[in-house]
């Protein structure tokens, strides 16, 4: 049994009782996660994906600690030029513990369907009655006129001896 989260932005496979490191949470050690985008959910027989995501699998989690993840370097050079920076950072991280992956029970279908009856009569008595709108009046092209062409240039007249 295995499901794909998201949490963060970033997406992991978790199976029950594996502790993950994901990004900082604003949780304190001890409390409850619940995970709100479950993107896959498969129970060994078969695979559920969702588009994008399923609402009908819950994935429960307990916060463990809070820590900071190996010092990564990041250097910079640029060469023939004299320069380098070399700079550490080091990315927090939260540690979680996934309790339990299991189907959630289905909603009422029936306050669901009230509510879909309600919002179809709801709709006939918000419909307005539109106005006829009048068609537009063709416009028909101005008549052209003939181009007027100009006179060929006559030659200049030769003076007499």
């Amino acid at each position: 049994m295995y499901a794909i989260i998201q949490i963060a932005g970033k997406q992991f496979k978790v199976k029950p009782g594996m502790v993950l490191n994901v990004p900082t949470l604003d949780a304190e050690p001890g409390n409850k996660v619940k995970v709100e985008r479950v993107l896959a959910y498969s129970d060994g027989k078969s695979l559920e994906v969702g588009t994008p995501e399923l609402t009908n699998v819950d994935i429960d989690g307990t916060v463990v600690a809070h820590g900071r993840a190996k010092k990564i370097i990041v250097f910079k050079k640029k060469r023939r030029k004299g320069y380098q920076k070399k700079q550490g950072h080091r990315q927090g991280f939260t540690q979680i513990k996934v309790e339990g992956i299991a189907p959630a029970k289905p909603a009422a279908k029936k306050t669901a369907a009230k509510a879909d009856a309600e919002v179809k009569a709801a709709k006939p008595a918000a419909k307005k009655a539109t106005a006829a709108k009048k068609p537009a009046a063709k416009k028909a092209p101005a008549a052209k006129k003939p181009a007027v062409k100009k006179a060929a240039a006559k030659p200049a007249a030769e003076k007499g001896e």
